[in-house]
């Protein structure tokens, strides 16, 4: 039985994942870790990147002993997934990403950046900052804000997974998008999904980005369709 692993967005943690697992076959392993500076993990000594949590990913991996993995990667998550896999291909099966943004230029990381001010979020949405203050704890919420702004703004200048990348990666991926997410549109998701050797595209429908809004039985049906749970 080929284990999932679930893998969070930026901002995210393990615990967003709660309400997919009783979704899932009982039979599957079914692992999640949170990254470092998120879900209460401290932060790295330099900077976020993904190639930093990429080789995160990897080592973690490594520990596990695991056998290739299956991966469904939200966001960030799927982002780093993808990337790991370019590198490292033995350890995965098969990916699903969900809700992840390919398309990155200095214009587009700066308009995302701006929304991750701390004291404009304490501001006009606090009870979204108790939501990352909860989730978080103990490092500082608003660090990580700031960490995950400096990653967007290098992804602007050099994004991660160009063309060029994503047709290195020698694994079944599935590249899933919600129809109304307003973060990743679905051209930039057919565009990558059209660089993968071994590509799927799957268009989420009445789907927004933030995880919280998800529809789960639906992403659940879609996992079930793409992985290999016998």
């Amino acid at each position: 039985m080929e284990p999932l692993l679930l893998l969070h967005g930026a901002l995210g943690a393990r615990s967003q994942f709660d309400p997919l697992l009783p979704l899932l076959p009982a039979q599957v392993p079914v692992y999640a870790l949170n990254l470092p500076g998120h879900g209460g993990e401290p932060f790295p000594n330099g900077p976020f990147t993904i190639e930093y949590f990429a080789g995160q990913l990897l080592t973690w991996l490594e520990e596990h002993n695991l056998p290739p993995v299956q991966v469904f990667g939200y966001s960030m998550g799927g982002y780093v997934a993808l990337e790991a896999a370019r590198q490292k291909p033995e350890r995965f099966s098969r990916i699903f990403t969900l809700a992840t943004k390919f398309n990155w230029t200095p214009e587009i990381a700066q308009g995302e950046t701006a929304k991750l001010r701390p004291e404009v979020i304490s501001e006009k949405v606090p009870a979204f900052a108790q939501t990352l203050q909860q989730r978080h704890a103990p490092p500082n919420w608003a660090q990580l804000l700031r960490h995950t702004a400096d990653l967007m703004l290098g992804l602007g200048q050099t994004p991660t997974l160009s063309a060029q990348e994503l047709a290195q990666i020698n694994v079944p991926v599935c590249i899933a998008v919600g129809d109304k997410d307003q973060m990743v549109s679905v051209e930039e998701s057919l565009a990558a999904y059209r660089q993968l050797p071994k590509g799927q595209l799957h268009v989420l429908p009445n789907t927004k980005h933030p995880m919280e809004q998800l529809n789960w039985p639906l992403l659940a049906s879609a996992l079930q369709h793409f992985f290999s749970y016998a």
